[in-house]
């Protein structure tokens, strides 16, 4: 097979190593991300028709003044930006996705009052919200082109990031086990996540839950006592950077079936190893008691 060198420079493969599959996620893997940018669009143009709607015409004749009418759309705006950030935050256990959503809202705010469009909310809205959620997308992309996966006979090599360069390179003779994830996404377009599992544990996170409850009493006018009690539970489930396990792959089958290959061909290479490596134990320990019995007889 003719050698790629798109991800991995002359010099940098081993002896005897050949690339057996050298890919990039699926442009549809990194849809949770794109779906917070997708939001701001969907929010923004959700803003623009309800400003142009007879109930906001209704709504903004009853405030009256244009101030409380731009002010009105710009509370709007916020409390969706909360709520799905919230929402996000908690289900992806990324608190950085609200601050990200808040820093937008008020980067949007500062602009307004700076190109002088904090009258124009309802027009000022859909527009900045498109152009966030295009850059948004655009980052995304970036950021997925940036990782690489190199299969070879020999090795995985995982590289990723935009700013800060990520690389992991596993053998297959650490490789104890696979982690498969695949969502809807994956089985209609068919890819998935694979995510090597080592011998030390690398590969697996830890889901956690925990449940406290609490009870006061007044035991006399001045005194308060509290008691608390509570409960943690841990999961061990396969996970790891997008740029640490094979994120997106595509073909899933394929790739999934080449790699369960060569781990099995590795391991069976280790086990053959051992056995040699027995024989030669036994035939140095032959050697031995052969010459000391030649030993013995020259003696005798």
């Amino acid at each position: 097979m003719a050698l790629s060198l798109k991800s991995v420079q002359e010099g940098e493969l081993l002896q005897g190593e050949e690339i057996k599959r050298e890919f990039s996620p699926h442009p549809l893997s990194f849809f949770g991300l794109q779906s917070l940018w997708l939001f701001l669009a969907i929010w923004g143009i959700f803003l623009w028709w309800l400003v142009n709607s007879a109930y906001w015409s209704d709504f903004s004749f009853w405030l009256g003044k244009n101030v409380l009418v731009n002010l009105s759309i710009s509370i709007l705006w916020l409390m969706g930006i909360i709520i799905a950030g919230v929402i996000a935050s908690v289900i992806m256990i990324r608190w950085r996705i609200l601050f990200i959503y808040l820093s937008i809202f008020a980067v949007g705010v500062i602009l307004s009052m700076w190109i002088g469009w904090v009258e124009e909310m309802g027009l000022f809205v859909p527009a900045y919200s498109i152009f966030i959620s295009f850059i948004g997308f655009l980052a995304i992309e970036i950021y997925r082109r940036s990782h690489k996966y190199i299969i070879t006979n020999l090795r995985i090599i995982f590289r990723g990031g935009i700013l800060w360069k990520k690389e992991r390179v596993l053998r297959y003779d650490k490789i104890t086990d696979l982690g498969i994830s695949r969502g809807i996404l994956g089985r209609i377009f068919g890819f998935g996540d694979i995510i090597p599992i080592t011998q030390s544990g690398f590969g697996l996170g830890n889901d956690g839950s925990f449940a406290a409850g609490g009870i006061s009493f007044r035991a006399s006018r001045k005194i308060s006592l509290v008691g608390i009690t509570g409960g943690k539970k841990e999961v061990q489930i396969p996970r790891a950077r997008t740029y640490y396990e094979l994120h997106g792959a595509y073909p899933y089958d394929k790739i999934r079936k080449l790699i369960e290959t060569l781990v099995q061909e590795s391991t069976v290479a280790t086990y053959q190893k051992e056995q040699v490596e027995l024989q030669k134990r036994m035939v140095d320990l032959l050697s031995k008691n052969e010459g000391s019995g030649g030993a013995l007889s020259k003696t005798k």
